[in-house]
């Protein structure tokens, strides 16, 4: 085999993998978590996109850390061995506050843990799908991030490592959080 030959096996082969790092980089991009005030500049009114703000801040999963500070939690934390403030705790948090746990410059500004169980813990972190024209594109929506919602989305937080479980009915819940509209 040729010098020549050597050469450009050798280079294709460095090309090959670097457009496989480029594509496995890409398919592993990190979304930026926004924060319920991101969502609700268009989800507070049906004049755009719903009224799914209001209804989630009217149910406890915008109570979630809020809850934390309670004498009740605090028993619940101290019976579950969670030591000191259940509001600092990671076993507490991990379910009480979105993105918590993420790294740090993957939370916006916007982003606050005081607003508990945000639309982003289980739509997804929302910076790169909260455009108006991505979001109109749900293709696009969940390519740039937009989380398709199972039983297991729910049950990452509802089950039996809770200290408050119970059992977990997921069409059940559906219809106590429904904040969307059907599709007619």
């Amino acid at each position: 085999m040729s010098l020549r030959a050597i050469l450009v096996a050798v280079c294709l082969v460095v090309l090959l993998m670097a457009m496989a790092t480029a594509y496995s980089a890409e398919e592993k991009k990190e979304h930026q978590y926004v924060g319920v005030t991101g969502c609700k500049g268009c989800h507070s009114s049906d004049k755009v996109g719903g009224t799914q703000y209001n209804v989630w801040k009217d149910e406890s999963h915008s109570k979630g850390y809020e809850i934390l500070a309670s004498d009740q939690a605090k028993e619940v934390a101290a019976k579950a061995g969670v030591e000191g403030n259940p509001q600092e705790a990671d076993a507490c948090l991990k379910c009480h506050v979105t993105a918590w746990g993420a790294k740090k410059e993957l939370l916006a500004a916007s982003w606050k843990k005081e607003d508990g169980v945000g639309c982003e813990s289980c739509h997804g972190p929302g910076k790169d799908y909260m455009p108006m024209n991505v979001m109109k594109d749900h293709d696009a929506a969940v390519a740039a991030g937009l989380a398709i919602i199972t039983k297991e989305t729910c049950t990452a937080c509802h089950n039996t490592d809770s200290p408050t479980y119970k059992e977990f009915k997921y069409e059940e819940a559906l219809e106590v959080i429904k904040h969307w509209k059907d599709k007619e």
